[in-house]
């Protein structure tokens, strides 16, 4: 937190006039910036709202309720011999006026020649273009570990009861991501149920986390149950993701390891990406978010630039879990020309924060295709490895066949081996279709499924790499070039086990 409050301090005495602080965290902002006047002496914090009016100047409580304007022009008369950092809550609100947008920008040259500085505070705001040049904009992060380690252990000694260091820790690391006041509110549930706070409130911690997720707009928190041992064939995908699992340990960042980032699944449909998504979040025992790319996209300019940022900020708040990023060629494959540049400017942000994150979000992002993939997202360095996920071989189409009839019919031993050369060109969704599909006809007949009935199924479906067979071959000879990896053991003989 220091280097912010450095940076902040520094606008104030460079004489920066309007500041927007981009925060939810009304309280911590108050906070925050009462302990920069006080670092600042001899200058004074004043706060304003449109109900109370002006709060923290003696003989002028009050001032300005309901009159915007008025607060403004108290500040522009302001004596410079009485230096005051003044915090307007929800001002942003009324910048649409044409008379305070005027006013905001002649008090963005006055403040220059007065030690007097006029704070912002909100949320998602798009500022009026003709701001853009007065306003200065500092993003106020989530409290980092050792505010969170301080908050949790006075809330503790104040009510009697001081936490272990092991406990405090535990929870601190489990609130990291978390805003001041989802912290308080824990602890506020915590205190109602037990009178105390420990390391039972770590299943409170995770379902904060998860109403979170539930307001945003974009972003899913998907329950799943998958595990790696429902995807038939990918050994070497899953062998390479068992490394990047131990990766997250706290003695691989001993040993130097830095925090995995991601990986791009690109394949034809119905080849295991989703559920490879699901599995790795599963057996990671993380939480699973999804990211529909589409919703990122607001109507407004600017717009969904603020909304990428607070989808990363919520996306951070979970770590460590696992961001998957669905068909991510269709969000920003467009056309950045028919968007005014703005599906560009997302992806900007998105692969800046890839290439330099720190927390422990994992992002899976999968693609049908790789034509209409911008080149920077395709980069070593966005992601840990590029894999592609091929229709699968004989071998696992045996293997995929079988699991599906396990899971349907548990008890069942049919010999398969003779639809195996029935499907090729199958993916893995389609050999789960013949297996439905033959399991209709055994159930239409009132008897137990039979090879029969999968050698019917499978001679009657059409598979995709016969109607999009162009595609495929396209995507086949891009890989080739050593630009993914392929996620089967046996499509690559350099990476069989020894």
């Amino acid at each position: 937190m220091k280097p912010w409050q450095d940076q902040l301090d520094l606008l104030i005495r460079a004489r920066t006039p309007l500041i927007w602080i981009r925060s939810g965290e009304e309280e911590r902002v108050e906070a925050l910036l009462n302990q920069a006047a006080i670092r600042l002496k001899p200058r004074n914090f004043a706060r304003w709202d449109f109900i109370e009016g002006l709060q923290g100047v003696p003989n002028s409580e009050g001032l300005g309720a309901r009159q915007p304007m008025a607060i403004l022009q108290w500040l522009q008369k302001l004596d410079p011999n009485k230096p005051t950092i003044l915090l307007a809550k929800d001002f942003h609100r009324f910048c649409e006026d044409a008379g305070i947008a005027r006013m905001l920008k002649n008090l963005s040259g006055l403040l220059r020649q007065k030690p007097h500085t006029l704070v912002l505070c909100s949320g998602p705001w798009v500022p009026p273009s003709d701001l853009d040049d007065a306003l200065t904009i500092l993003d106020l992060p989530l409290p980092q570990e050792p505010e969170l380690r301080i908050l949790l252990s006075n809330i503790a000694k104040n009510i009697g009861k001081p936490l272990e260091k092991e406990i405090l820790e535990e929870l601190t690391h489990a609130c990291s991501g978390l805003s001041e006041l989802r912290v308080r509110q824990v602890a506020a549930r915590a205190l109602a149920k037990r009178g105390e706070i420990g390391k039972e409130d770590l299943s409170e911690v995770l379902e904060e986390k998860r109403q979170a997720v539930a307001r945003s707009e974009v972003l899913e928190y998907f329950e799943t149950n998958a595990t790696p041992a429902d995807i038939g064939g990918l050994d070497a995908l899953k062998r390479w993701l068992d490394q990047r699992h131990q990766a997250f340990s706290d003695e691989a960042r001993d040993f130097g390891l830095p925090l995995p980032r991601g990986v791009l699944l690109v394949g034809p449909q119905g080849t295991g990406k989703s559920l490879t998504a699901k599995a790795i979040a599963h057996s990671w025992s993380m939480p699973l978010l999804r990211l529909d790319v589409g919703r990122l996209f607001a109507g407004l300019v600017g717009a969904s630039e603020a909304r990428t940022r607070e989808t990363i900020q919520r996306a951070e708040a979970m770590a460590p879990c696992v961001l998957w990023i669905d068909e991510i060629d269709k969000g920003f494959g467009g056309d950045a020309r028919s968007d005014g540049g703005t599906s560009q400017r997302v992806l900007a942000n998105v692969l800046t924060w890839m290439a330099e994150k720190t927390s422990a979000v994992f992002v899976v992002a999968t693609a049908n295709g790789v034509e209409r993939l911008p080149g920077e997202l395709l980069r070593k360095g966005r992601f840990d490895e590029i894999f592609l996920l091929d229709l699968p071989t004989s071998s696992e189409r045996l293997s995929i066949l079988e699991l599906h009839i396990k899971q349907r019919r548990p008890k069942l031993s049919i010999p398969v081996s003779s639809v195996i050369d029935r499907t090729e060109g199958f993916s893995g969704a389609e050999l789960e279709q013949t297996v439905i599909e033959a399991m209709h006809f055994a159930f239409a007949e009132r008897r137990e499924l039979e090879e029969s009935d999968l050698i019917l199924a499978a001679t009657q479906l059409v598979p995709l790499s016969r109607t999009a067979r162009e595609q495929l071959d396209s995507l086949k000879e891009w890989a080739s070039t050593g630009r993914a990896r392929p996620a089967s053991i046996n499509l690559n003989p350099s990476i069989l086990p020894s």
